[in-house]
């Protein structure tokens, strides 16, 4: 359903009746869209960003695949060659030969701001990729609404289906937009739909108001890097997953995500040649696992030393992984399968698990679940964030959200504890029988209990302990007594393990149950319509 234009100035047909002066007066016409027709706003471009908006979609793409649909295409109010493809280039291409859907605003026309005809040819777009079921990709570089148009109820009124569409595509087709320049207003609003979203540091922005707007609105002056920079809506706030340096660098990483997942839900998976076996570098790399995790609680590790080790070497790529990074999320391959990792990282709060991990985690889960992608969980969780600092985050409803992505989810899943399995946080991590895992198997570094050992030894001992002629000599023997009853081992006497396992199994076990496992489970769900999400 597209929105009704009123007709535009006719173009002049051409003085003769005949084949080649059509044909030229068509090449004349296209030419006047052309990068090359438009030397002064292409310069005004490069000086601000790297490439063009119809550079971008031909960059990404795969060599000589990118379409241009709707290039003649102008507003009401502009004359041939003015305001081309009214600032919104729109195509087909292939990306590692695969069909895909792309957007691209052009800055140089009217600050990349949606026209009535971009806006409808976003919306085709959209609608394509929902039809068609292959990845939507958005370069976006500009504004809102555009101010002439927007400013007018017989346009406006009208609103769009956009919105109404991105939301029935997710979790239907991937969707990744880059943020390349401007991105406040209307960019965010269709990045924040979006499963990835990538920025250029130093030169992207996003937020749903930029600095003017917000000091008319609201009286804060504010400039546009602080208030919608990489560093703010990457780093803190994790609106968007990553920061790059470079445009070719955002490019890279969308098509790098696009890698991990099928065209759409249905499709296959997005399989890739296992790398070539190689049975003496596997057996060291499987050793190595051993001494990555120190036995002591107290010593910290970087877990994705531990992710490199049990997964296809150079196959991880992590989201978010400068945002909330008590926990590591990544995309991984198993002998070319791709997988979810999700895991603690003891660098950083020991990784507990505060609301933005919780948040963060419950977006892969929901994002590979979509996609099929078997849930892998790495766990040294000490359990989660606590005092007056969580309760303001809201933590009991971000936590509830991570639980009931996982609750929901439909794809194979299996846990490995590495070092702490505490309390609830164990839970939420599909540890044990929790959530129905494929496997459920513990290291011989495991501490699976419901607290803390120091913790649980305080408030059970207390008073014999303020009793005691050597207090610390008392709580040191109580804390090795109970730690003798935390152990992995007794975890698989009582059947809540499959198993405890070397280290060096881990990825010969996952690949066994990955290999039986069906790709989707029954929930047994009884006959509602959806789920309410705890946020």
């Amino acid at each position: 359903m597209t929105r009704p234009v009123t007709a535009p100035t006719p173009t002049p047909a051409p003085a003769a009746d005949d084949m080649a002066t059509r044909r030229a007066d068509l090449a004349r016409l296209r030419g006047l869209s052309d990068d090359a027709a438009r030397p002064e706003a292409v310069a005004r471009q490069h000086a601000r960003a790297e490439m063009t908006a119809r550079a971008r979609a031909q960059a990404f793409c795969d060599p000589g695949t990118f379409r241009e649909i709707g290039g003649l295409a102008r507003d009401e109010d502009a004359a041939p060659g003015e305001k081309p493809a009214d600032g919104m280039i729109y195509g087909i291409g292939r990306a590692e030969d695969r069909p895909v859907v792309l957007v691209s605003q052009d800055f140089t026309v009217e600050g990349g701001s949606s026209g009535v005809i971009g806006s409808v040819k976003l919306e085709h777009a959209a609608r394509r990729a929902l039809r068609e079921g292959c990845p939507l990709v958005m370069l976006l570089d500009g504004g809102g609404h555009r101010i002439s148009s927007g400013q007018d109820s017989r346009h406006y009124a009208w609103a769009n289906p956009l919105f109404h569409d991105l939301a029935r595509m997710s979790g239907w087709v991937p969707m990744a937009a880059a943020i390349l320049g401007a991105g406040f207003a209307a960019p965010t609003n269709y990045s924040a739909l979006a499963d990835f979203v990538v920025m250029v540091r130093g030169r992207s922005y996003m937020g749903l108001s930029g600095p003017a707007l917000v000091k008319a609105g609201v009286g804060e002056v504010i400039d546009k890097e602080t208030l919608g920079g990489a560093s703010a809506q990457v780093d803190r706030h994790g609106l968007a997953d990553l920061a790059v340096d470079t445009e070719a660098e955002a490019l890279g990483a969308i098509r790098d995500f696009l890698a991990y997942l099928p065209s759409n839900a249905r499709a296959e998976p997005a399989l890739r040649p296992a790398p070539a076996p190689d049975p003496a570098a596997e057996a060291a790399r499987a050793e190595a696992l051993a001494s990555l995790v120190p036995a002591n609680t107290r010593r910290a590790y970087d877990v994705r030393k531990v992710i490199e080790g049990i997964f296809d070497p150079g196959s991880a790529f992590e989201m978010k992984p400068s945002f909330a990074r008590n926990a590591v999320c990544a995309f991984a391959r198993l002998e070319g399968r791709p997988v979810g990792a999700l895991a603690n990282q003891a660098l950083h709060l020991g990784g507990m698990l505060t609301a933005a991990a919780c948040e963060k985690m419950a977006r892969h889960v929901a994002t590979c679940d979509a996609y099929g992608l078997p849930l892998i969980y790495l766990i040294d969780v000490p359990g989660f964030f606590i005092g007056s600092g969580a309760e303001k985050t809201q933590l009991g409803r971000r936590s509830a959200k991570l639980i009931a992505e996982l609750g929901q989810a439909t794809v194979p899943r299996v846990s490995v504890v590495l070092r702490k399995g505490y309390g609830l946080g164990y839970f939420a991590m599909c540890g044990g029988r929790s959530f129905d895992s494929d496997a459920s198997f513990a290291w011989p570094t495991a501490e699976i209990c419901a607290m803390s050992i120091e913790g649980a030894v305080e408030v059970i001992h207390r008073r014999e302990f303020a009793a005691a002629e050597d207090p610390a000599a008392a709580r040191a023997a109580r804390v090795a007594e109970m730690r003798t009853r935390v152990t992995p081992f007794g975890g698989a006497e009582g059947f809540g393990l499959d198993d405890a396992i070397d280290p060096s199994e881990t990825r010969a076990r996952l690949l066994e149950i990955l290999a039986r496992a069906p790709a989707r489970r029954d929930l047994f769900m009884p006959p509602k319509f959806r789920a309410i999400p705890p946020i």
